[in-house]
């Protein structure tokens, strides 16, 4: 995904509200831009730390700009703009980077499915087969060159995990697309200490046969690409 124009650098001072985030430009003044992020964005909230952020010359925005990457706690740079991570694995898809997902003809997004109201991210079709991807930004960052995910609790999640089994049963695909907005990452796991059900369900999804892929991206000021697959450490379904 290419950026132009691209994102402008400044410094990190804080974010509130959940939306809002304060930083600081080359000139010393301060700006209030969007944070569109509603995770809790653990390890990625460093003040001091150089930031990257867009502008916007929409004159209905209340806001002239949106946070884009940050540098975290430990020195890497994560995509915190949840608004990318779908359009990147649509790009990726396109040009043939995610190879388990090639070989369909048509491609829709955020279209209604579900048992549970739902709509997925991306829907691939060729004839009458399906396969239904839901797509998970990662930023959650662990020891070495870890990133786990999620980094709060997400009913959400596990609801989608429930509506992928259920897609399964019926004889499609259903494909969970972690997009790591991280850098210097190798693996991926669930975070079993901050959503134990999530994990849970993420696991008997994957019993029940539910495809997970791990993917990485390259982040720059003027540029965003998903470039390599990671590798993907299955949770253990609990017996009860």
């Amino acid at each position: 995904m290419k950026i132009s124009p691209a994102f402008e650098e400044a410094i990190f001072i804080k974010r509130y509200k959940r939306f809002f985030a304060d930083i600081e430009l080359s000139d010393g003044s301060e700006l209030t831009i969007h944070c569109a992020n509603t995770g809790s964005m653990k390890n990625c909230l460093s003040p001091g730390q150089p930031c990257w952020f867009s502008r916007s010359d929409n004159p209905k925005r209340k806001l002239p700009g949106t946070l884009e990457i940050i540098t975290t706690t430990g020195g890497r740079l994560a995509g915190v703009n949840t608004a990318r991570p779908n359009k990147l694995v649509v790009e990726a898809i396109e040009n043939g980077v995610i190879s388990e997902l090639d070989g369909y003809d048509n491609l829709r997004t955020e279209v209604r499915y579900g048992e549970e109201n739902s709509r997925i991210d991306i829907l691939l079709e060729q004839g009458e087969a399906q396969c239904f991807v839901e797509v998970k930004s990662v930023t959650l960052e662990a020891q070495g060159k870890q990133a786990r995910f999620p980094d709060a609790v997400t009913s959400r999640g596990a609801k989608h995990l429930r509506e992928l089994m259920h897609v399964v049963e019926q004889g499609q695909r259903g494909v969970l697309v972690f997009c790591v907005q991280l850098s210097d990452i190798e693996e991926v796991c669930a975070a079993e200490d901050i959503d134990p059900l999530y994990t849970q369900t993420l696991a008997e999804a994957i019993a029940a046969g539910v495809e997970v892929l791990v993917y990485g991206c390259r982040l720059g000021p003027d540029e965003i690409v998903i470039d390599r697959k990671l590798t993907f450490l299955a949770p253990v379904m609990l017996e009860i």
